[in-house]
């Protein structure tokens, strides 16, 4: 996405070799090397540092937000339209460089003879230097113009409001500036120096919270969704997904919706698993029939709730395991995302099934009439995916760090990845790559049993078990590095290290650009003061709380990384809930839901922005589409926050318990009945097509099936009871297709 947006002003090439263009055209190249050194540079890096932890905390962020800037603006410098464009970006960049090299300098302790009076950055506190300050505010220049540029005006504007907000408030209190109105949260606010300082310089801020969950858990994801595309698993996926639906109705619509969800997963990027599944799955929707718009639609809608499947989550489960108090395990929150992630995709399932059997018989794909006989499924691509996945969870539930459990899951991919068919690997390249693996595993386990008690280490499976883990990583290094020789793994592995930074740029700009606000907010303590001023407003109406939040997370998501949108309202927000006696984990989920609904929510719908590029249709009319689609998922947010058995939840937050059995299945049948309900109306196709009569019959089942237990269990029993009624009397009654004529519309 960074790509697309740095780029989008680049002048169009000319004939003429002595145009400017092509005198350019050596610079763009180098620029674009550049970037791509930079990408294989900040893939190894991270996996080092994340593992073996060789710097100080802030220093650690620091340099990997350096590489990120670095990519950022010489992005930005090769999509340059003029000399005067070129040379702001080339300033900016090293700017950039020496702001965060300066962090790095100032808290390494092999750097501590040139720190003023010998304190490191983060024991000079409100006694930070001159130069410290200019550094701060440079800086932060920089962090809100790259913010600008890769993820429009929202965020940066955003950011600037909340430091004028604390700004003003310092002059109000100190020099008797008008004090704000109570609605707008005064406080006593922070002096410039102290703002740039909470911002920039300190751990609050830019180098705070939102980076180190980019650099420690997102990250690391879009090195193993690259590692994963170039073992094949991919193309595993589309050609699983494409057998499974192909004789189906709407079997190419069902099919984006399952290869989306399996690799939305890994990805957690709406965006990028429009692009990367809907190259392969818009054509087929639209040789069976589908207009363009609603092919792209379909694929933006089901991308952009692959961050709800577990185990993965697009690293969101690891996000709220730094926001949620008091603390839940990364299980806890895997099982409380199934039943929701379920019934999204079965959202998805029987809204395209009714459109394609609106369509008729053109809703259908023979695969071998269309395109020929179907390629054979790449089974070890397969194993690689189920293999990889398995040592993750498995990890994770032996209690390894989410790091850990990803950089033990890519010693899986890069290990079996020597023996996959479709890399081609001579015997030689296969040789050397497991004589490097070996030789580094087995030589840092001789290592390690030479220099500690072995006895004592083999007293311990946790201790043993972290040693192999290690010594694996460190194998796993060296499986890289023989990667990027080997003239025949270099044309795969490469390209897919050098597009992490790509991909990691709008995540990186925008985490540093959230960490502002996050600093502020924490600094101020104003959060609190909203959620009491919420609290007051919704008077313990916790329905208007939800749509309020619902509104402003979508809102904020509007052109943001989810992830991002995220940040910023659990950070706001998150205790307003709370407060409310919403459970925790549900309370963020909700959240963490709608930030993902920004997606395909019009106007500004990025997932179906990227859907219709693809498919050639216009932005704006898919937008509307993917919105259409996703809309009966826009409701189980709402269902989960009022019923928590739906994430296997007891009422008061705890484990479910054997007595919530016949509560939790009740509620899921309503829920998957309901969904039919609300489906049918929309797309106007139940047995048979739809009049507005039986389209009003089915909204009203719906929303007695999915109402929220207002009245208490009993009473939500009875509600959903009225539902079911009036949804077996539709079954049997509303028109069939044999009684109406197909409409094609």
């Amino acid at each position: 996405m960074a790509d697309r947006q740095l780029a989008a002003g680049a002048p169009r090439a000319s004939g003429d070799p002595m145009t400017p263009d092509h005198a350019n055209h050596g610079q763009r190249r180098w620029l674009s090397g550049t970037v791509a050194v930079l990408g294989v540079v900040i893939s190894l890096y991270t996996l080092i540092e994340v593992n073996f932890n060789w710097l100080q905390p802030q220093a650690s962020l620091a340099l990997f937000a350096l590489l990120g800037y670095a990519g950022c603006f010489a992005l930005a410098w090769g999509a340059a339209r003029s000399r005067w464009s070129a040379i702001l970006q080339a300033m900016l960049l090293a700017l950039s460089t020496l702001c965060f090299a300066y962090i790095v300098v100032q808290t390494q302790p092999v750097f501590q003879s040139v720190w003023p009076q010998g304190q490191a950055l983060g024991n000079r506190v409100a006694q930070e230097t001159l130069v410290d300050t200019l550094v701060g505010v440079v800086g932060l220049l920089v962090v809100l113009y790259a913010a600008q540029r890769t993820l429009g005006w929202t965020v940066p504007l955003l950011a600037v409001a909340f430091v004028a907000h604390s700004w003003y408030c310092y002059l109000s209190s100190q020099y008797g500036w008008p004090m704000l109105p109570e609605w707008m949260l005064p406080h006593r606010g922070q002096a410039p120096r102290d703002l740039v300082s909470t911002a920039f310089l300190q751990s609050q801020g830019v180098l705070g919270q939102a980076m180190n969950v980019m650099f420690r858990y997102v990250f690391l994801f879009i090195v193993f969704g690259a590692m994963l595309e170039m073992s094949g698993a991919t193309q595993f996926i589309i050609q699983f997904s494409q057998r499974m639906f192909s004789r189906s109705p709407g079997g190419p619509a069902k099919m984006a919706v399952l290869a989306s969800g399996m690799m939305g997963s890994l990805s957690g990027s709406a965006v990028a698993n429009a692009v990367t599944t809907g190259t392969f799955t818009i054509p087929m929707m639209r040789n069976s029939g589908f207009r363009a718009h609603d092919a792209a639609a379909v694929e933006a809608a089901a991308g952009s709730g692959g961050a709800l499947v577990p185990p993965v989550m697009g690293a969101g489960a690891y996000m709220m395991l730094e926001f949620i108090e008091p603390p839940v395990t990364y299980l806890e929150i895997v099982r409380a995302a199934i039943i929701p992630a379920m019934l999204y995709y079965w959202s998805l399932f029987v809204a395209v099934h009714f459109y394609a059997r609106r369509l008729g018989t053109t809703g259908r794909l023979r695969m071998e009439e269309r395109s020929g006989p179907q390629p054979p499924l790449p089974v070890y691509s397969g194993a690689i995916f189920v293999a990889s996945l398995t040592v993750l969870l498995g990890l994770l539930i032996g209690g390894a760090s989410p790091f850990r459990a990803v950089s033990g899951a890519l010693v899986v991919i890069l290990g079996m990845s020597v023996f996959a068919p479709q890399l081609g690997l001579s015997r030689f390249g296969r040789a050397v790559a497991v004589t490097l693996f070996m030789a580094i595993a087995v030589g840092h386990q001789i290592y390690v049993r030479t220099a500690t008690d072995f006895f004592a280490l083999a007293d311990g499976m946790a201790r043993q078990g972290e040693s192999l883990l290690n010594s694996s990583i460190l194998g796993m290094f060296g499986l890289i590095g023989w990667s990027l020789v080997d003239p025949v793994w270099r044309r795969s592995s490469w390209p897919g290290l050098a597009n992490t930074l790509r991909n990691g740029i709008p995540l990186i700009t925008a985490a540093a650009c959230v960490g502002i606000i996050i600093g502020v907010v924490q600094q101020t303590g104003i959060a609190n003061d909203f959620s009491q001023v919420m609290k007051q407003i919704v008077e313990h109406n916790l329905l208007l709380a939800l749509l309020g939040i619902m509104v402003t997370s979508i809102i904020l998501g509007l052109g943001v990384p989810s992830v991002v949108c995220y940040l910023l309202i659990a950070t706001i927000m998150g205790s307003l809930l709370k407060e409310l006696g919403v459970v925790p984990l549900a309370a963020h989920l909700f959240i963490f839901y709608f930030g993902l609904m920004s997606m395909v929510t019009p106007p500004v719908a990025l997932a179906a922005y990227a859907a219709a590029s693809i498919a050639g249709a216009n932005a704006l009319q898919t937008s509307w589409s993917a919105f259409r689609f996703a809309l009966v998922g826009f409701t189980l947010p709402f269902m989960f926050v009022y019923r928590p058995v739906l994430l296997l939840l007891g009422q008061d937050g705890g484990p479910l318990g054997w007595d919530d059995a016949g509560y939790f299945v009740s509620g899921l049948i309503s829920s998957c009945v309901g969904i039919v309900a609300l489906a049918a109306c929309l797309q106007g196709y139940f047995r048979g097509p739809l009049g507005w009569r039986w389209r009003l019959v089915l909204l009203l089942s719906s929303l007695l099936l999915i109402a929220p237990d207002i009245g208490g269990r009993t009473m939500g029993l009875v509600v959903n009871g009225m539902g079911i009624v009036l949804f077996v009397w539709a079954v049997f009654a509303a028109p069939s297709a044999r009684q109406v004529p197909v409409s094609h519309n």
